[in-house]
């Protein structure tokens, strides 16, 4: 066997066992700071949700990871962006008028966007928002109010105003996780699990928050206004 025959096969075998390694660094545990840098609000709603036993909540967010940690989203076509942007911009349009409808778009938009991107898709919802959490953990939680909302039967009962209220809010919460789905990410942007909440770069409704223009909202989601509140 020649000697450049054997280089080729040391390289070889050196690629295999490096990206073997990647992978089960990847699968491993991970510990309660990893976990709380990785999904950062969602770490505390998930304790919560295990009457405080955090180690039962470590369990279930890194099975999470373990099941959904490698997914790769995939990008959108800029005429695809456009087209949910518009739809969005179009459901909150249409909250003034018909609150429960918009609410119930927004839910439906979210997980078709997801889906594109390569999550589980909207037919699957619990096993969408589990992927998502992996990814987007400081912003699902707006997913979930909206879908929550969107399921509530009214049974033919005038919307009040907490009613109205508790829409309103879901809708700009999940606003942040459209956002998130729909902007192209930057190759300098870092992943939000690596590194602290302080190192991350701000997203879009982030930004927009912070100079005062509330995200771009319409009035009637500034204005806490809508038919019938």
């Amino acid at each position: 066997m020649s000697t450049g025959v054997i280089i080729a096969l040391i390289v070889i075998v050196a690629a295999v066992v490096v990206a073997a390694a990647l992978t089960l660094l990847a699968r491993r545990p991970q510990g309660g700071r990893s976990l709380r840098r990785r999904f950062g609000p969602e770490y505390d709603r998930t304790v919560a949700r295990h009457d405080g036993d955090a180690r039962a909540a470590e369990r279930d967010l890194a099975e999470r990871v373990k099941r959904h940690g490698e997914l790769r989203e995939r990008p959108l076509e800029p005429a695809a962006r456009e087209q949910y942007a518009a739809r969005w911009t179009a459901a909150q349009e249409r909250f003034v008028d018909s609150p429960r409808e918009a609410v119930a778009e927004a839910d439906r938009l979210l997980g078709e966007v997801a889906g594109v991107r390569g999550f589980p898709d909207g037919g699957r919802y619990e096993e969408q928002v589990a992927a998502l959490s992996v990814h987007h953990g400081h912003h699902v939680h707006g997913y979930r109010r909206v879908h929550r909302v969107a399921q509530t039967r009214t049974d033919g009962a005038p919307e009040g105003r907490a009613g109205t209220e508790e829409m309103r809010e879901a809708m700009i919460e999940a606003r942040a996780l459209f956002e998130d789905l729909v902007t192209p990410v930057r190759r300098d942007d870092a992943p939000r699990h690596r590194g602290d909440d302080a190192a991350k770069p701000a997203t879009r409704s982030e930004r927009s928050a912070s100079d005062g223009r509330g995200g771009h909202l319409p009035w009637a989601f500034t204005r806490r206004h809508a038919k019938g509140s």
